[in-house]
């Protein structure tokens, strides 16, 4: 069949064969399939969506174009967690340890931010020494010998994905859940794990901020990694404001450290047991969500899990005295305070001004080369739902200059925020598991 004509079949709402799909990714990662065919076919996707069938067959196709991370060395049940991403997610540092104190093996590769969502390779970097590329050798032996490595992604997973991904961003088209949730999920896949948890956020700081678009998102991934043989859980949780207080990646990391102690905001506690909670669930037979939520609970209470963050870092050549003696951490020179303009309680945020904003004080980047100031950042002192005078402190900004606080400020006086007489509902921390 000439691409023509499958892009007229998909055009008419057809359905590709699987063979159809695997041709075409094949053809286009080679160069056969020219990207003015390509961006006709994204766009007959984007319009008429596509089957779980097609959806599983196309993910499947952009999983086997590069590397596929082999864990299967490493003995028991991997469960990789990935979230959809958001400000303030801490999640990873936190999680990784608690699941790796309960003696399931924990494999994780993780990004860096872009935009104004934070990375969580960029965080565990802001601990000096942290080492987050390793090769795969060391890495398989890392978890083997310590149950734990959380490392930066490494080797060519998924190449089809970054091709696709690039075409999408010029041709209108990155909006699509199908092609959304094969993005995802064919990096998922190809990373090797058994089984997956996947934090779908919604709200103001997340990638899907209307919560059936982000339902849809997740049925759909759900969808694909029970396709492809792993059991996959989807979890929709709440990004209408920071995650915690901390935004910014060492600071994040100080917050993380006071989490694994028993003293992290209660938000980030909520959403952390939860997660460490499924996926212990997934990787111990008999072994209820709820229960695995307890035992999460048990290994921050008995300092296991504290014990766990400790030896992966220094597994991993981090400087244990930034861990054990936070304040060590570099300070950012400038600080400026976002204080409130009248009295009354904080009624919405914009979650993603917040993150933008960080990223304008030097926590995050604008474009992939850009150099990240590990002590920049914001830190929350009012959150939803809570009670201010006018004057009181909103938020403290750090920043290494006065003239990035300023144009940070002067973002988050725009309309980052609203204070109404009357006190909002409390936030629903976690919506609903998709299974």
């Amino acid at each position: 069949m000439r691409f023509v004509d499958a892009i007229c079949k998909k055009r008419e709402g057809g359905e590709l064969s699987d063979e159809e799909i695997r041709e075409m990714i094949a053809d286009y990662v080679s160069g056969a399939i020219p990207d003015y065919q390509m961006s006709s076919m994204l766009m007959a996707v984007f319009f008429n969506g596509m089957s779980d069938r097609e959806l599983t067959s196309m993910t499947l196709a952009m999983r086997d174009s590069g590397d596929i991370v082999d864990l299967s060395s490493i003995p028991g049940v991997k469960v990789d967690k990935h979230s959809t991403g958001g400000v303030g997610d801490k999640t990873t540092l936190i999680i990784g340890p608690i699941v790796a104190a309960c003696g399931i093996p924990v494999a994780k590769m993780s990004g860096r931010g872009l935009g104004f969502t934070g990375g969580t390779v960029d965080k565990w970097e802001s601990i000096p020494g942290y080492e987050t590329a390793l090769s795969m050798e060391t890495f398989f032996k890392a978890v083997r010998e310590h149950g734990i490595s959380l490392v930066g992604q490494s080797g060519d997973l998924a190449p089809a994905d970054k091709a696709l991904y690039a075409l999408r961003d010029v041709t209108g088209t990155v909006e699509s859940i199908p092609l959304i949730a094969s993005s995802i999920m064919s990096k998922k896949l190809a990373a090797g794990a058994d089984k997956i948890v996947l934090d779908v956020t919604v709200g103001t700081g997340a990638f899907m901020q209307e919560y059936d678009r982000a339902k849809e998102l997740a049925e759909r991934m759900v969808a694909i990694g029970n396709g492809a043989g792993k059991e996959t859980v989807a979890m929709l949780t709440d990004m209408n404001e920071p995650l915690g207080y901390a935004i910014g990646n060492n600071l994040e990391v100080k917050e993380a450290i006071a989490m694994l102690h028993g003293d992290g905001p209660e938000d980030l506690k909520e959403i952390c047991y939860a997660l460490a909670g499924m996926m212990i669930s997934l990787a111990k037979d008999g072994v209820s969500y709820e229960q695995g939520i307890e035992m999460a609970k048990e290994k921050i209470a008995d300092g296991s899990a504290w014990e766990k963050f400790k030896e992966v870092v220094g597994n991993q050549g981090g400087d244990l005295s930034y861990i054990e003696n936070p304040e060590k951490f570099p300070v950012a020179p400038c600080t400026s305070e976002l204080v409130a303009g009248k009295s009354g309680y904080i009624s919405w945020i914009n979650t993603m001004d917040f993150g933008l904003a960080a990223g304008m004080l030097g926590a995050g980047r604008a474009k992939k080369d850009d150099v990240i100031d590990m002590s920049a950042g914001i830190i929350m002192k009012k959150k939803l739902g809570d009670q201010v005078s006018e004057g009181d402190v909103i938020a403290t900004l750090h920043a290494g200059s006065e003239e990035k606080l300023e144009t940070a400020l002067k973002h988050l006086k725009s309309g980052a925020y609203r204070i109404e007489g009357e006190k909002p509902a409390p936030l629903k921390l976690i919506y609903e598991v998709i299974r």
